[in-house]
């Protein structure tokens, strides 16, 4: 009777919508996640050497080919879902170097924004901008048991398990850059971001908060920066920010946090110039339009409204300044 209880339960389950049978196709599994970027060899070799050249080259010099290795060595010939941090350990020390004080720039939900704000180091080196970092910037990888190459038609993804390479590569990636950070740190959080600007559960809060060095770090700043047209969900001092900034205050780091920080919102302005949230850059020009000879038309208020966006940009951004 037992017997038979069990045999029609299993029978339930692989046969019930809440199964999902894995699917293999010319014996590989199928994945729910994107396969490996295509090229992925050459895309990360020329990155590395584009890095220690043209990018950064006070890291000094670097094996491209050997860090190459050291990073394909931690997931090819794996378990996809059975990479841990630690099989990419070799590839950090190969690939390690300091960040500057006062330049490391954390973010959630801000990836695009953070890039094209630090300027590929210019102005700050998120980790995104170290050489580390740029193995992994908007790539895709992971390989498979008993099998020396790369799968170019899925991986798996964080839904189907927390093991992968990809996940499991940010992990050490972000604890690496977190350890290494010192002097003012800078925090860049989504103010509409559905679900908080600050996920209690993220890379951030599990693994960069915690291996902070607290006794490198002189300050926290944090920027709450709102869509252009967006939701105002989160700010300073309320809702999830409020989290961070409590559990960093209690942690004994001094806070400053700052909604829709200027230099920022510049950048962001820059594609919506008409938007009311940029009035901050559009009001200016405004108070130029009674000097402006109604005989030069349209092409000299341009041209005033140019000369003054470029000189805000150049104060704003300098990084000299």
């Amino acid at each position: 009777m037992m017997k038979s209880f069990f045999l029609s339960l299993l029978v339930g389950l692989l046969f019930s919508k809440d199964y999902v049978k894995p699917t293999e196709i010319d014996g590989k599994k199928k994945w729910k996640g994107e396969g490996t970027t295509p090229n992925l060899e050459s895309i990360v070799i020329g990155r590395c050497y584009e890095y220690i050249r043209i990018v950064n080259p006070s890291i000094g010099e670097k094996n491209c080919t050997e860090i190459w290795e050291a990073f394909k060595k931690a997931f090819i010939n794996k378990d996809p879902c059975n990479i841990l941090p630690s099989d990419y350990e070799l590839f950090i020390n190969l690939a390690l170097h300091t960040i500057p004080p006062n330049k490391s720039l954390f973010w959630e939900n801000n990836h695009l924004l953070v890039t094209s704000y630090s300027d590929r180091t210019r102005r700050y080196m998120p980790l995104c901008d170290t050489l580390i970092g740029s193995f992994g910037d908007f790539l895709n990888w992971c390989g498979q048991a008993n099998d020396t190459g790369f799968n170019y038609d899925s991986c798996p993804n964080t839904e189907e398990c927390e093991n992968n390479a990809v996940e499991s590569f940010w992990k050490i990636a972000s604890i690496t850059y977190a350890k290494q950070s010192s002097g003012v740190i800078y925090v860049m959080l989504n103010g509409s971001a559905i679900g908080g600007a600050y996920p209690v559960k993220g890379f951030f809060a599990d693994y960069e908060v915690p291996n902070f060095q607290k006794d490198r770090i002189s300050r926290i700043e944090i920027w709450v920066m709102d869509d252009i047209g967006g939701p105002d969900l989160d700010s300073c001092g309320r809702g999830s920010v409020q989290i961070l900034e409590e559990r960093l205050k209690t942690m004994g780091y001094d806070i400053t946090c700052i909604d829709n920080y200027k230099s920022v919102l510049l950048l962001k302005c820059l594609d919506y110039l008409n938007h009311s949230d940029c009035s901050i850059v559009s009001s200016a020009p405004s108070t130029q339009r009674g000097l402006v000879s109604p005989h030069r038309g349209g092409s000299w208020s341009r041209l005033i409204y140019t000369i003054f966006v470029a000189f805000v940009f150049e104060i704003c951004f300098n990084p000299l300044n």
